[in-house]
């Protein structure tokens, strides 16, 4: 075992785990999921079956991963915020087969409490604001906040918002990377 679980964690069969992942206290990370390298699972997570975490995946407390969500490298995940699977859930009726897809891009984060609405994607190095209810696809780099989520501005990589000027450039204040703004499409140079 090249990860380390805590003994109070449950891990069916059929797991793949990437070597130096962390999986804390009363996690749950169900059958068949596929999770990378260097991911921490926080306390008190179900990962449902067949999930698919990519590298270095941050998972805070209280959040659970439901079946059809994809997290791909460097994804953030926000304590108690939440994925849904079904559009119109009914606790009479089986939906099981009606589960949406949704895919959280490389680089994205997604803020405390926040709701992401299954079917939707989550572009890259997005951020969303805590308590966002997002109910339509982010783009990439986009900054949304607000019920129903609406986009703000941009962000860089670094995770700073982006001031665009005139000719549609802005640098990143951390990393001083450069930036472009053509036709709502944000570019990194």
């Amino acid at each position: 075992m090249n990860y380390f679980a805590h003994e109070t964690a449950i891990i069916d069969a059929g797991c793949t785990i990437g070597e130096g992942t962390k999986i804390w206290h009363f996690s749950h990370i169900m059958p068949n999921c596929t999770i990378g390298e260097r991911c921490n699972i926080g306390q008190n997570v179900v990962v449902s079956p067949g999930v698919i975490l990519g590298n270095n995946v941050k998972i805070q407390n209280n959040v659970s991963i439901y079946t059809g969500v994809i997290c791909e490298d460097d994804v953030f995940l926000g304590p108690s915020m939440v994925f849904t699977n079904v559009i119109n859930p009914r606790s009479a009726v089986n939906r099981k087969d009606q589960y949406a897809k949704t895919t959280v891009k490389k680089g994205a984060s997604i803020g405390a409490n926040a709701t992401i609405v299954c079917g939707h994607d989550i572009g890259r190095y997005a951020f969303i604001g805590a308590g966002a209810v997002v109910t339509k696809n982010v783009p990439d780099f986009a900054l949304v906040v607000g019920n129903p989520a609406r986009q703000i501005g941009w962000m860089s990589e670094f995770g700073h918002r982006l001031e665009f000027d005139t000719n549609g450039k802005a640098v990143c204040q951390e990393s001083n990377e450069v930036y472009e703004l053509q036709e709502g499409v944000v570019k990194k140079l």
